[in-house]
């Protein structure tokens, strides 16, 4: 019994220092020369505040369907990130094994990929992401750049959830065939922003929901909080009226996990004869106001009952399609995948396609990650869900007991995740850069609390 607990801390990496084997690390070395360089150096000593500009850039420019300045974005972002590590310290934690672990069995799947030069597109992005990633949680560490990133991510949220009641109120064109024309939904118009595709801005706005209620619990003024509260109602009003299954069952999981990590934050508030049924009473209460809503609304309720129509609905004939020529093409290259992005899977997919259904990607981030990285990358990106959850709701619990308000942060970042990634069930817009940051935001959050120096502020800020 000892030893399989061992073998299970082991796994979850508790035990384990990253930072020991970095020091001892022959770039750590390399990178100790340029330290005393990086004390005295106004580029360094603005770092900071160069990745800040390039994180409030990119999620202006990520509310737009366009993405090619974003990866100019990603790769200045990209330089940041390696910069520091050459004149800094880098934070290094247990999550980021499996998570490098995970990019080397990539970086081999597009070495041995049987179409090799255009695997090298979706590594160079997997990449870029991670250098994101990087960024993001070491600003994360600072609370006043943590403000900045999450309030002008809110703000620029709210001008497009304007321009989507718009749309639905003035209507929209249909760019795509997002409804069976032969459903009771036909014409109907579902919302999608400057995205210009209802899925991804369902996608879009999964994250989004959590993060604003903590912004509400967190942040001091009144005025503030009915700023981000009415920010929230009107992206979760969008998210709604997107019409999209995939993004309705990521809210409804992000959602219910954000209600149970909020109902333990609140619990010790409440007279001792409420407390038991807290919980019971949110969650019975959101249920009975979706079932209501799906009752009494006739869209949502012919949407929700397409979830169970099968073959007749033709978006789900088309992934039913989609996934079994992507379990053949799993069956083909099992070890390591045909290698990372879209561009190698639109080189191998029509050997595999079935019928007219063509496809740019798996239309399921499982299936997805098994068709790019084989079996051994998924078992590695398991692996890094496993531990971040771990850590994450380890670190949770610890804020929970000290009463620290910046644990909140955390369930944000919990709640995101278990949304998105319920959500990649059965869509894969989780790949598209504006979402795709989105996710390692949410990731960063988790993260940069986690054995990480508190910044003097946080003694300065009071709770709500």
């Amino acid at each position: 019994m000892q030893r399989a607990t061992q073998a299970w801390r082991g796994l979850l990496l508790r035990d384990f220092s990253i930072e020991s084997w970095w020091q001892g690390s022959l770039l750590s070395r390399v990178s100790g020369s340029l330290r005393q360089w990086g004390k005295s150096s106004r580029l360094v000593q603005t770092l900071d505040w160069i990745g800040l500009g390039l994180v409030l850039l990119y999620w202006f420019f990520s509310a737009q369907s366009s993405t090619g300045i974003l990866g100019l974005i990603l790769l200045a972002m990209a330089a940041l990130v390696v910069l520091g590590w050459l004149v800094e310290t880098p934070n290094w934690l247990p999550v980021h094994l499996p998570l490098g672990l995970f990019w080397g069995i990539a970086t081999l799947a597009t070495i041995l990929s049987p179409v090799p030069y255009a695997a090298r597109d979706g590594w160079l992005k997997l990449t870029l992401y991670l250098a994101g990633y990087l960024l993001l949680q070491r600003l994360l560490r600072q609370l006043q750049f943590r403000d900045w990133i999450v309030g002008s991510l809110l703000l620029v949220s709210l001008g497009m959830g304007v321009y989507g009641l718009r749309q639905y109120f003035y209507g929209a064109a249909e760019l795509a065939t997002w409804v069976d024309p032969e459903s009771g939904l036909a014409g109907l118009t579902r919302v999608y922003s400057f995205l210009r595709n209802p899925n991804l801005y369902g996608g879009y706005l999964v994250p989004l929901l959590p993060l604003g209620l903590a912004a509400i619990c967190i942040w001091p003024g009144w005025g503030i909080k009915l700023l981000v509260g009415f920010t929230t109602a009107v992206n979760f009003i969008c998210l709604m009226l997107t019409y999209s299954r995939g993004a309705w069952i990521g809210g409804l999981a992000a959602l219910g996990m954000m209600a149970v990590l909020l109902a333990q934050w609140q619990t010790p508030h409440l007279p001792a004869r409420w407390r038991r049924w807290t919980l019971p009473a949110l969650l019975g209460g959101g249920a009975a106001t979706l079932l209501l809503a799906i009752v009494t609304v006739r869209p949502l309720r012919l949407r929700a009952q397409s979830l169970f129509w099968g073959r007749l609905d033709t978006s789900n004939n088309f992934r039913l399609n989609v996934w079994a020529a992507a379990l053949d093409m799993i069956r083909d290259f099992p070890i390591l995948g045909i290698g990372p992005g879209n561009v190698a899977f639109n080189r191998v997919y029509p050997l595999y396609q079935r019928g007219n259904f063509s496809a740019l990607g798996a239309y399921s981030v499982p299936l997805q990650l098994a068709v790019e990285t084989g079996f051994i990358g998924s078992l590695a990106f398991a692996w890094f869900l496993l531990v971040l959850w771990d850590h994450g709701w380890r670190g949770w619990n610890t804020l929970l007991s000290s009463r620290d308000p910046e644990g909140l942060w955390v369930a944000a970042g919990l709640a995101a995740c278990t949304g998105m990634m319920a959500h990649g069930l059965v869509d894969i817009i989780w790949y598209r850069p504006q979402v795709q940051m989105l996710w390692w935001l949410a990731v960063a959050l988790v993260t940069a609390s986690l054995g990480s120096p508190r910044s003097s502020t946080a003694a300065e800020r009071p709770s709500s």
